[in-house]
């Protein structure tokens, strides 16, 4: 079944199906990931995160790689989500800029595709801290590819 002939659901049914899935990647749940909001028509995520205190670095502040995989999470969840669940997109590079520090609590990222082709994907994301004050921004190319669980 492909994307044109799969039945889409609505942002809401989508929404409520990640929240419940039984069969998240570990690394969603290492992130302390949660998908907040979407949008289908306007390609975007949001996801909350709840980044655990051994992300810190010896000064306190979240380590870098972490800020990173967030956003990178967000921004391959959006593809999956755009495709109605047939496509995912690997990175193939990712570009992070590190614009404050983030502690260990609450953070969250939105992620949205700036173009969705058959054989590249254009994404960015940005990082917030719990005040709303942006901490990163992140941009990547992907391949779109079939979904298939390994």
């Amino acid at each position: 079944m492909t994307e044109d002939t799969k039945p889409r659901v609505s942002d809401a049914d989508m929404l409520a199906r990640f929240q419940n899935s039984k069969k998240r990647p570990p690394c969603s749940d290492t992130l302390g990931m949660r998908l907040a909001a979407l949008s289908q028509d306007e390609q975007w995520v949001r996801m909350e995160f709840e980044v655990p205190q051994i992300f810190a670095n010896p000064t306190g502040a979240v380590q870098g790689g972490f800020i990173s995989a967030m956003m990178d999470e967000a921004m391959s969840t959006a593809v999956i989500i755009a495709s109605n669940v047939t496509m995912t997109a690997p990175t193939l590079e990712m570009k992070t800029s590190y614009l404050k520090r983030l502690m260990p609590g609450p953070a969250s990222v939105t992620a949205r595709i700036l173009k969705l082709g058959k054989s590249a994907a254009f994404m960015e994301a940005d990082c917030f801290d719990p005040a709303g004050d942006l901490v990163a921004r992140a941009t990547a190319t992907a391949i779109p590819m079939p979904f298939k669980r390994l």
